[in-house]
C-alpha cells in the first residue's frame, strides 16, 4: 500500500484468519523478520558489536523475543563458553551482558593491548577512585582529607576517563559531590556497588575528616602522575 509520501512500511504480526501474515506499520515490507532468526547466534552477533553492556530488555526488544527466553539463552551461552574453556566469557555486568576476555588469558591480552606501554591508572588515581567508590557521594576536599594530599588533578583525570561523575552539591557547603559511574562498574566487572570488597571500614568516616576538609583547600595544576601535598 502506498501514499503520497511513498510506500508504507509494515511489521509482520500473527497470521490472519486465512493464514497469511498480518501487517502493521513499523518494519519495511520485505525486510527479514528478526524474530525468525535463531536466538543464540543472533545474540552473539549483537553482543559482538555493543559498546557497553546490553540489558536483557533491550536485547529482547531488538530481537523481538520474550525477555525470559533471552535471559535463558544468555545464561546458557555463558555456561557453554565456560564448559568449553573458551578464551572469552559472557558476563552480566552493570545491569547488562557483554563479552569479556577470560581472566586466565589476561597476560596474552595485556601484552597485545599494551604492547610494552603502560596504560594503567597510577597509584594515586587508584587510591582516589577507591575513596570515591566507598564514600560516594563525596566532595574533592573530603577525598583529599582522607588521602592527606590534594586530589584535584587526579579527579580531573578520573572525570575525563568516565570513571567518576558529578552527583549534585553538598547542602552545607555547596561543594560539588562525585560518584562512580556505570563505566566504573563495567571496568571493575561488578554488577553493582554492593559487590565491592569489604574495605569501607578501613576508611575514616566522613565526620572524622570533616574538620580537616574545608572546601578552601588550594588547588594545584597537577596530572595523575602524582599528588600535591595539601596545606593543613
Amino acid at each position: 500500500m502506498s501514499g503520497e509520501a511513498g510506500a508504507e512500511t509494515y511489521e509482520i504480526t500473527e497470521a490472519g484468519a486465512d493464514g497469511t501474515p498480518g501487517e502493521r506499520p513499523g518494519v519495511p515490507a520485505g525486510m527479514p523478520v528478526v524474530a525468525e532468526l535463531e536466538l543464540k547466534p543472533a545474540l552473539e552477533a549483537v553482543l559482538m558489536v555493543v559498546d557497553e553492556p546490553a540489558t536483557e530488555e533491550h536485547l529482547a526488544r531488538v530481537l523481538q523475543r520474550p525477555r525470559r527466553a533471552v535471559a535463558l539463552a544468555l545464561r546458557e551461552l555463558s555456561d557453554d563458553y565456560t564448559r568449553q574453556g573458551r578464551g572469552f566469557d559472557l558476563r552480566l555486568v552493570a545491569g547488562g551482558w557483554r563479552f569479556y576476555s577470560r581472566a586466565a588469558y589476561a597476560d596474552a591480552v595485556e601484552t597485545f593491548v599494551l604492547d610494552g606501554q603502560q596504560a594503567r591508572l597510577t597509584q594515586a588515581a587508584l587510591e582516589t577512585l577507591a575513596v570515591v567508590a566507598y564514600r560516594q557521594p563525596v566532595s574533592r576536599s573530603r577525598v583529599s582529607a582522607v588521602r592527606g594530599v590534594n586530589c584535584d588533578g587526579v579527579m580531573r583525570t578520573l572525570l575525563q576517563r568516565g570513571l567518576v561523575e558529578e552527583a549534585g552539591t553538598e547542602p552545607e557547603t555547596g561543594a560539588i559531590l562525585y560518584r562512580t559511574t556505570n563505566y566504573f562498574l563495567e571496568r571493575m566487572g561488578l554488577r553493582g556497588l554492593d559487590e565491592l570488597p569489604e574495605l569501607a571500614p578501613f576508611l575514616p568516616e566522613a565526620e572524622a575528616v570533616e574538620g580537616d576538609s574545608p572546601e578552601g583547600i588550594p588547588s594545584f595544576d597537577v596530572d595523575d602522575s602524582g599528588d600535591s601535598q595539601t596545606d593543613h
